[in-house]
């Protein structure tokens, strides 16, 4: 899986812009707010039709346009693809995949699939469990739509059941009904996140191995006040019983995948209470390329690997480890310049100068 051609017009600071890539490496060279990380975020919403950035989409639209547009050719194994993508200012946006038109994002999941690394994702390890819950929904969406289907309709059940909680006029009858609903869909959730832990510990291990030439060993151990068990919807349920009242008085459902966590252990030591912030750094650098091979086991092909100004931050043996491993990935880079890159370049890899919203060179 590779992206033939991207084309911007009306985002962030880019007035018109129409590229090819390389199916290997990509190289953008600029200064600071010149336009290099607008590229990588236009390219990974098409993946997920959200910014990595912000929540608003108004944002990405040039400040004196009405709207944005991307659009990106995608080779694949077995059929081209082609995501087209307008993002008006009202918040609206039209999404179309082979010029037909899509009405559920859930359908623009998997179309092409990216993983990113940025200097942020060293939130997943050093900041809250919402971060880490995020990490996992988002991986596991874009390569599964029924576990995406799954965790908007749990979402949309514990909204109303927090309302009801809230409410003065209380209904046990119709709370039962939603707790039946949310023990389906907490059990689904909650099975494919310890899935995909699990995966991240088998391919992690040796990523992490090779990393750290053997001086480290990682674990990753997922957190839940309900033990996932064959008895788990019956044991759920119960324990939403267990919790009426104290939900009643808070008025939030306190239990359940919405409030679970995953711990990062290295040498058997937590990393985000006692890791080295470059312990910190290689569990992240661990995560997303173990997530690259979990993609590649499940559709056959490679995501495409965004890389957003991580490798000035990174020791030697963390910019070896990246890039000696992406021969057989499409790697869209970007930095202030290549003095690290140049013995990794050959005459496949392709070099852009961004300055001010234009290429350059």
């Amino acid at each position: 899986m590779y992206i033939k051609t991207i084309m911007l017009a009306n985002y962030r600071n880019y007035k018109q812009l129409e590229i090819n890539l390389s199916k290997n490496v990509n190289v953008f060279i600029g200064n600071n707010a010149q336009g290099k990380t607008n590229i990588l975020e236009a390219i990974y919403y098409c993946a997920f039709s959200k910014s990595h950035r912000t929540s608003k989409d108004k944002d990405l639209i040039r400040w004196d346009n009405n709207e944005a547009y991307i659009s990106l050719l995608i080779g694949k194994n077995r059929l081209d693809k082609k995501i087209d993508i307008k993002i008006l200012r009202d918040g609206k946006k039209a999404i179309k995949v082979n010029s037909i038109k899509i009405n559920k994002i859930a359908e623009l999941f998997g179309t092409f699939n990216v993983v990113m690394f940025s200097p942020e994702d060293l939130k997943i390890v050093k900041e809250s469990p919402k971060i880490r819950r995020k990490f996992l929904d988002m991986e596991l969406s874009q390569i599964n739509k029924k576990y995406y289907f799954s965790l908007v309709q749990y979402n949309k059940i514990l909204n109303e059941r927090n309302i009801i909680l809230k409410s003065k006029n209380f209904n046990k009858d119709i709370l039962d009904i939603y707790d039946l609903q949310l023990v389906e869909y907490a059990d689904y959730i909650i099975k494919k996140r310890l899935e995909y832990i699990d995966k991240i510990n088998y391919y992690g291990y040796k990523i992490h191995n090779d990393i750290t030439s053997g001086k480290e060993k990682i674990e990753f151990k997922y957190d839940s006040i309900i033990k996932y068990t064959n008895d788990f919807k019956n044991i759920f349920l119960k324990k939403l019983k267990d919790n009426l009242k104290k939900d009643r008085e808070k008025g939030l459902t306190s239990i359940g995948p919405h409030r679970d966590d995953f711990h990062v252990l290295i040498n058997d030591v937590d990393v985000k209470s006692f890791g080295s912030q470059g312990q910190q750094r290689t569990s992240v650098l661990t995560m997303k390329f173990s997530s690259l091979k979990i993609i590649k086991e499940i559709t056959d092909e490679y995501p495409i690997l965004l890389l957003d100004d991580v490798l000035s931050e990174l020791d030697i043996n963390r910019k070896r480890y990246i890039l000696s491993t992406i021969n057989d990935i499409q790697t869209v880079i970007t930095c202030t310049g290549i003095s690290d890159l140049e013995d990794y370049l050959d005459n496949t890899s392709k070099i852009f100068e961004i300055y001010n919203g234009e290429i350059v060179n």
